[in-house]
């Protein structure tokens, strides 16, 4: 019995030697290939045929066109990835903390709407870090921050382009109503509401929107030129404060965006324009629906479409086929890539006449 129990046991032994030598061997072969570059984590795209994780970081909630832009991404996500959208209340150290949080959840992909768009090189670093491929959304980062990574896009429109039709939507009414040029000094007077200082957009908005209408062959003036942040109270604040110092010399408003552009309509009511004839052309930039029921009640003359729908679903579509490991490519994202990192999505002139367009 003892004989035969010990022949037992060794061949138990023996079976039990081969078989972990065979799943050696085997993980061996299935294993991974190492990082291209040294300290890159492994991979966190998810196993074949379970959905993406993905990390959304918003400049602030409360900023109308994002709020548009993160129910988009919101829609589109709907039964195809997991998307955990947080506000970074404008504060960029808060922003980062967020980012460091997506990280250490092991997430797929991060969407990243910039507070500063000059931090964008130390999120990209620690992104390539732990390689989870990341997308930036409406606040372009530096091209040199661009280079850094073969797994960094970018999504948005080009600031530029708003910013000139902004210009020729006054130069559209200065042509067709003779009456808008008040002292009859053929010199357009206006005054200017801009963004965020140092932000792409302010800047880019406020120089080609001028540069249109002089391009147009309008002389113009400047009267009064200030930052409102973005922020409708403050765009009625500032423009209060214009009202105040050039009142009826005053004969248009340019503004970097809707909200400030619907601030600058209050303080308009308040000193009793949009009424007895009284008016003054007011032009806005992103469409939101504020702007759409100013535009139809007469009171903007203007606003240019920054299309936060398509904004959100190339961003997140980039987002998930990045968090899938895959390649983004125009056949599976739907959108054209440029420079391999950049989709940019066209902004489009509305008036009342086309806003059923913007709707």
């Amino acid at each position: 019995m003892k004989k035969t129990a010990l022949v037992l046991t060794a061949g138990a032994l023996l079976a039990t030697v081969a078989a972990g030598c065979g799943d050696k061997k085997e993980n061996t072969a299935a294993s991974p290939a190492p990082a291209a570059s040294a300290g890159a984590a492994a991979t966190t795209a998810p196993a074949a045929g379970k959905q993406a994780n993905i990390g959304v970081a918003i400049y602030k909630f409360d900023d109308t066109f994002m709020t548009g832009v993160r129910n988009a991404i919101s829609d589109a996500a709907k039964d195809k990835a997991k998307v955990d959208i947080v506000d970074s209340q404008n504060s960029q150290p808060t922003q980062n903390d967020k980012v460091d949080l997506f990280i250490t959840k092991k997430y797929s992909s991060m969407i990243i709407n910039p507070v500063d768009r000059s931090a964008a090189g130390v999120i990209i670093g620690k992104a390539k870090t732990a390689n989870i491929p990341v997308v930036f959304l409406n606040r372009e980062p530096q091209p040199d921050d661009m280079k850094k990574w073969d797994k960094v896009y970018y999504v948005g429109a080009k600031a530029e382009e708003s910013g000139t039709i902004s210009g020729q939507l006054l130069v559209d009414h200065w042509k067709a109503n003779p009456a808008m040029d008040k002292n009859k000094d053929g010199v357009l007077q206006y005054v200017m509401l801009k963004g965020e200082p140092g932000h792409q957009d302010a800047e880019l908005r406020t120089k080609f929107s001028v540069k249109a209408v002089e391009d147009a062959g309008i002389k113009v003036e400047k009267l009064a030129e200030d930052t409102a942040m973005w922020d409708r109270v403050k765009g009625q604040e500032k423009m209060a404060a214009f009202l105040a110092a050039k009142g009826d010399k005053i004969e248009a408003v340019l503004a970097n965006n809707d909200d400030m552009a619907l601030g600058a309509i209050e303080a308009l009511k308040a000193a009793g324009y949009f009424k007895d004839g009284k008016n003054m052309p007011v032009v806005g930039v992103d469409a939101t629906a504020p702007a759409l029921k100013a535009l139809e009640d007469g009171t903007m003359l203007g606003t240019v479409l920054n299309d936060a729908k398509s904004q959100g679903q190339a961003t997140f579509a980039l987002a998930n086929v990045l968090g899938q490991g895959q390649t983004p490519s125009k056949e599976n994202v739907g959108f054209d890539i440029t420079d391999n990192q950049y989709v940019w999505i066209k902004y489009k002139k509305i008036t009342k006449e086309n806003m059923a367009e913007a709707k």
